[in-house]
């Protein structure tokens, strides 16, 4: 287990990092440095951002910086973090107390209570006394999280995104027990096909292609999850079909429908952060089959790992602007200006697609909308 000075350093070395500035570690920036970066840095502060904040369960990091910051993605750069910090953060617990130092324009972790009278404090600002703590993988039991991991757990091992022929490859249900169509939890289904060897499986169904708003090409085909399976008996001499039971259902299944191996849930630290480069991106679908969503709910864009997106990239979302005509002056055409209402937060990437959880919009989210580099 590697040791680590946690966010002490970031906060002895000042505020925020602005895009494409970054050092070995926190501690090597001055304070001096560290208020002019933040001074011409897009991480600014809110104008009413609050004395201090009480770290509590159940806080987020996305939180937490919300409060403080105008782009809570900025929190990584606040953190001092760098590429490699990106993948493992330096987490904060509950019983913290975060202050914000206005005559200095910086923050301060204070584990000790303090009215500014005789504990050394200075300008109403507790004496912050530094506790190292370990960097450890994946997240401690009592650390803050960047994100709310309950809402996107489970697409985590989902297939989401199958590619085109992918699934004549994988076993399929063919019958029911006595003689049904669908099956339920707990009830037998009868499979064929190549088991490779695994013994637990998802079950799912081709769902509807989809098209690259700009290009109007395929660029894949959501599957529709149903539910989970495991091997009761495999298939014998006397036959090729091997006997299932289901496990989990999320809704009926049917003859048809599709096995792949039940992977193993992922333990990963996702960590709001812009872009590396510039990226504009659209709105190809939103999870369940609905038209428009809303705050924490699941969207696909048109961009992914080859286009420089990665886990926990942060894009900013965005409506074009209605063109209309002026009736003032000879219903000549205008063009509204483009609106800015949100931003989605990239947690599943895929080669030319990635999926994303809404965080803080104004306004209901469309298919078609853009996702771009915040600016």
């Amino acid at each position: 287990m590697k040791k680590f000075s946690t966010i002490a350093a970031f906060f002895a070395a000042g505020l925020s990092f602005t895009h494409g500035v970054s050092f070995a570690s926190p501690a090597d920036a001055s304070i001096a440095q560290a208020q002019a970066i933040a001074n011409s840095s897009k991480c600014a502060f809110l104008p009413d951002a609050p004395d201090k904040h009480l770290v509590v369960r159940g806080d987020t990091l996305w939180g937490i910086a919300a409060q403080f910051l105008q782009n809570p993605w900025c929190w990584p750069e606040v953190w001092g973090m760098n590429k490699e910090d990106i993948h493992n953060p330096h987490w904060i617990y509950p019983g913290q107390i975060i202050y914000f130092d206005r005559v200095n324009q910086r923050l301060r972790l204070a584990n000790v209570a303090g009215n500014g009278n005789g504990d050394g404090s200075a300008g109403g600002i507790p004496l912050v006394k530094w506790t190292p703590h370990s960097r450890v993988e994946g997240i401690g039991a009592d650390a803050i999280t960047s994100i709310p991991a309950s809402i996107i757990e489970p697409f985590l091992s989902q297939p989401l995104v199958i590619e085109r022929n992918a699934l004549d490859r994988t076993p399929r249900i063919i019958a029911a027990s006595e003689g049904r169509v669908n099956t339920g939890q707990g009830e037998k289904s009868y499979v064929r096909g190549d088991l490779n060897g695994g013994t637990s499986f998802q079950v799912f169904r081709p769902g509807v292609a989809l098209k690259d708003p700009d290009t109007g090409l395929v660029i894949g085909y959501e599957a529709a999850f149903v539910g989970t399976m495991k091997l009761e008996r495999e298939a014998g001499e006397e036959g090729d079909v091997h006997t299932f039971i289901v496990v989990k259902s999320k809704e009926e299944m049917s003859i048809g429908d599709r096995l792949i191996p039940l992977p193993p849930t992922p333990i990963i630290n996702y960590v709001p952060h812009p872009p590396s480069k510039d990226i504009r991106a659209r709105i190809v679908s939103i999870y369940g089959g609905v038209n428009a969503a809303g705050q924490n709910q699941i969207v696909a864009i048109n961009r992914g790992r080859d286009n420089g997106v990665d886990l926990g990239t942060v894009l900013s979302l965005e409506r074009h602007g209605a063109t209309i005509r002026d009736l003032t002056d000879e219903k000549r055409l205008v063009k509204l200006p483009d609106e800015l209402y949100g931003n989605v937060f990239i947690f599943r990437v895929f080669d030319t697609i990635s999926y994303g959880l809404i965080m803080q919009v104004r306004d209901i989210v469309k298919v078609g909308d853009v996702a771009r580099s915040p600016h």
